[in-house]
């Protein structure tokens, strides 16, 4: 059995360098892997594509890791949220790119690549402009998109409970994107905010099997995104 805990954030993203294709776990604050995230601010690594449900808020978490420069392209539904501010003024400025995917779409692209799927057809997107340079075919009379699967080098999850050798628990809906993007990346790091010994999880609780986890490292006390604004924070 392998031990898959790590001592701190930084230990934990210290495999991710320039050039990685980042899958970020949550659904919008809920579930946003916060420490993990300013653990990658801090290692400097650049020229990233990040993929999200959005783009963060304010200047902490991922909108910090966008306004430090450090990501080139962003894949995600919502490039504009109650809070997000950062992200808007880069592009406007063409200094990030952005990939824009519905969100149904985005969440199938990411499981269809944990479960070995390349393409798939959907009906989303048709007769928009996010249809453009993409085959259509007509299924039973109807129009479809093929889009391609969504994989990424890592993956930075959050989790509520995780044992030792990887197995997850989540809280409600931080539970959103986290599990098929545990399994769509190369390597799988997760922040939990409890870390427990093998056998302490009922296995009809475990959400995320271990296989699917690299790297695992205790945060008991995590930031929370919003509270964060409220203070005016900013990170780094």
């Amino acid at each position: 059995m392998i031990d898959k805990t790590v001592g701190s954030p930084a230990e934990a993203v210290a495999c991710i360098g320039d050039g990685a294709v980042v899958m970020i776990g949550g659904f919008g604050e809920a579930g946003s892997p916060i420490e993990l995230i300013h653990a990658l601010i801090d290692r400097g690594a650049r020229d990233l594509t990040a993929i999200n449900n959005n783009t963060g808020n304010g200047e902490v978490g991922l909108a910090a890791l966008i306004g430090n420069g450090q990501v080139r392209k962003m894949i995600c539904s919502y490039p504009r949220s109650s809070h997000s501010k950062l992200f808007p003024e880069l592009y406007r400025a063409g200094r990030i790119e952005l990939e824009l995917v519905p969100q149904g779409t985005l969440a199938e692209r990411i499981r269809a690549a944990g479960a070995g799927i390349p393409a798939f057809y959907t009906p989303a997107a048709v007769g928009t402009p996010l249809a453009e340079g993409k085959e259509v075919r007509e299924l039973d009379g109807r129009p479809y998109l093929l889009e391609r699967w969504l994989k990424a080098d890592f993956a930075l999850v959050r989790c509520e409970v995780a044992d030792r050798l990887g197995n997850l628990v989540y809280n409600k809906t931080a539970r959103n994107f986290g599990p098929i993007m545990c399994m769509a990346a190369e390597t799988t790091i997760v922040q939990a905010r409890r870390v427990v010994e093998p056998g302490a999880i009922d296995p009809e609780h475990v959400v995320t099997p271990g296989i699917f986890v690299d790297r695992v490292v205790e945060v008991p006390e995590p930031l929370h995104e919003s509270e964060l604004i409220a203070a005016g924070a900013r990170y780094p």
